[in-house]
């Protein structure tokens, strides 16, 4: 990913951060029969290894699985992001040399992937998910609701996913470059915005 370096972000507890919230990453690994990409959810245990790992799974029938990586693999988060119009730039009311931009947070996370299939690893990893994505439910459903059989038998159908990150690539475009008035105009225009995207993307634009 070209990353201009003024927009480069390295500030690891960020990443993690975006990594959590973001829900849905794109795995991708270079196989001999090409690329190949699932949107998936993953999610990071951060004490495990330097710059944490990921998890998830993938159902059998996809083929992702089952082809050898030829390199590192990689899962793409995106954060908040926003269309950013000219009209928020004092230069636009001055000479009118201005364009729209795009504002946002893109985290690029490498590693070597592992792919398995031993039965607790499984139950380890379909539970942790599980929890994370109930947390904020106000009844939360667990694996354990369900007959340990029936969970048994749905585990026979997936793969899981292990991917401990060596190197991560990220991206905060959020105006950084623009006057201090500019981003001011930016933020409080983003702010009233009814979609929440928008209103995620203006809290991190720098004042």
């Amino acid at each position: 990913m070209y990353i201009p370096p003024a927009f480069q972000e390295t500030d690891l507890s960020f990443l993690h951060a975006i990594m959590r919230t973001a829900r849905r990453a794109n795995l991708v690994t270079s196989t001999a029969e090409g690329l190949i990409a699932t949107p998936l959810p993953l999610f990071l245990e951060n004490h495990d290894g330097e710059m944490g790992t990921l998890y998830g799974h993938l159902v059998k029938a996809n083929p992702q699985s089952k082809h050898t990586p030829g390199a590192e693999a990689l899962a793409i988060f995106m954060g908040p992001d926003a269309y950013v119009t000219p009209s928020w730039y004092e230069g636009k009311s001055r000479d009118g040399k201005v364009v729209p931009t795009w504002n946002y947070v893109a985290v690029h996370a490498h590693g070597h992937i592992e792919f398995f299939e031993d039965v607790d690893r499984l139950l380890d990893v379909v539970t942790r998910l599980t929890d994370f994505h109930e947390a904020q439910r106000p009844q939360q459903w667990s694996v354990g609701d369900a007959p340990t059989d029936f969970i048994r038998a749905q585990l026979q159908g997936i793969v899981g996913v292990r991917l401990p990150i060596t190197r991560i690539d990220a991206a905060r475009k959020m105006s950084q470059n623009r006057q201090p008035q500019d981003r001011t105009n930016i933020a409080e225009g983003l702010s009233q915005s009814p979609d929440a995207r928008d209103r995620s993307a203006a809290a991190l634009i720098p004042r």
